[in-house]
């Protein structure tokens, strides 16, 4: 850290720049140094005993002071797209594991982080990304339901109650129940719109790609995209012609139709035969082996073009739904297809690049790791809402932080 700490000073410097007050900056200063020293725990305590100061210095500038962590996400942001060369808007979310039930946002619900349903806070996150780093530029809290007093109307107790725990963790009233895939298009529209970053394809997985409104609003604000998708979901092949019924004068006109049922993408996939598939590599790793002495990530896919089934689906100038990429990953020693994706990236895009987008969000994966075991993501032990998204703010920006060290050969210490 005595080597690094004159580069961390005009980091900070620049990243808390917005911040009105000298003692605000320095403060800053000093949390992003606590969050990245030696240290299993990166709560406030623990930190402030390393870094030989009071924890209420701390705690009052997360939980009190006033300063806009918005602003500083923004400063992020173009940081960001300025020194990673970013290829992708990465959405995706984090649990926050909580032993308690005041802390804003906790309820029951499936925790990543404890590989089952469990008492947590649901954190998402827009990560611009590109195969050597990416940087979560945005977050928000996800609020389920039971955190929403307009929910449950019905029952004036009840909501009282709601209002009261809200007031306790200084929810905003402006904070509401929003699923996880409209926070992401918020953020996007403020990461785009408010901060004016480039348009850049999505990627993200099963849990957002299966939200056929997020999809449709992704398309809606021109975005293109690559997302995992349930082999369940129902599509028609791309060649598939609508056809008009013949109207005989009675009721509302037909609507063109495809002649054939809509099936789904696995049946499409085994209808195309593994035969079809082309070994692609995306990308090298770092495990090489004796056959792989190059540690390249490779496997066989399958691109079909296809037409999504759903009524609620916008229509393309023919009435039917417009077509789209299906990439499947079928490797050579299984029975069938493992990993089905739906892109919108133009018809012409090579299947290598297609593979390369999809796969992409594995850096995102492996930075959420740095994030929560090295730099204390998911340590904030606080029960307050401001707070949470200031902790999560800094705690990006000292991933930020290493990562330029990590990508200047310059540096004097490793990140």
């Amino acid at each position: 850290m005595e080597e690094v700490r004159p580069r961390l000073e005009a980091f900070a410097a620049e990243m808390l720049g917005s911040l009105a007050r000298r003692d605000q900056r320095a403060k800053g200063e000093l949390y992003l140094r606590g969050l990245m020293l030696d240290g299993k725990r990166k709560s406030m305590q623990p930190m402030a005993e390393r870094l030989g100061v009071d924890h209420q210095q701390l705690q009052q500038f997360v939980s009190s002071s006033t300063w806009d962590y918005a602003k500083v996400r923004e400063r992020l942001a173009r940081w960001a797209a300025a020194h990673i060369s970013p290829e992708a808007y990465a959405i995706d979310d984090v649990g926050f594991p909580k032993d308690g039930y005041d802390s804003p946002g906790v309820a029951r619900m499936y925790c990543g982080a404890l590989g089952k349903r469990g008492n947590c806070q649901i954190g998402v996150s827009v990560n611009l990304v590109s195969d050597r780093a990416s940087s979560a530029v945005d977050w928000r809290l996800f609020l389920p339901e039971n955190w929403d007093d307009t929910k449950h109307g019905e029952d004036p107790l009840l909501a009282e109650a709601i209002r009261r725990r809200r007031a306790r963790a200084g929810i905003p009233d402006t904070a509401r129940h929003r699923e996880k895939w409209r926070l992401a298009l918020d953020m996007l529209d403020e990461v785009r719109g408010d901060w004016e970053l480039p348009d850049l394809p999505v990627v993200a997985d099963a849990g957002y790609g299966d939200a056929m409104g997020f999809r449709e609003g992704l398309t809606e604000r021109g975005l293109t995209y690559a997302v995992a998708v349930k082999a369940t979901t129902t599509a028609h092949p791309g060649g598939a012609t609508p056809e008009r019924p013949p109207y005989y004068g009675q009721g509302r006109p037909p609507v063109s139709a495809c002649p054939q049922p809509h099936t789904t993408l696995r049946a499409l996939a085994l209808a195309a035969g593994q035969a079809a598939t082309r070994t692609v590599t995306w990308r090298q790793g770092s495990k090489a082996t004796k056959h792989n002495p190059r540690a390249e990530m490779r496997s066989q896919f399958l691109a079909l073009r296809v037409r999504p089934a759903n009524r609620h689906i916008r229509r393309a100038a023919d009435g039917f739904p417009p077509e789209c990429w299906l990439l499947v990953e079928w490797p050579p020693d299984s029975a069938e297809p493992t990993d089905y994706s739906l892109s919108t990236l133009p018809a012409d895009t090579p299947l290598r690049e297609l593979v390369r987008i999809a796969k992409i969000r594995w850096r995102v994966e492996h930075d959420y790791r740095d994030l929560k075991d090295g730099l204390g993501l998911d340590h904030f032990e606080g029960r307050n809402y401001l707070g949470w998204h200031r902790h999560v703010t800094l705690a990006s920006l000292a991933q930020a932080f290493c990562t330029l060290l990590r990508l200047d050969p310059k540096a004097p210490a490793s990140a």
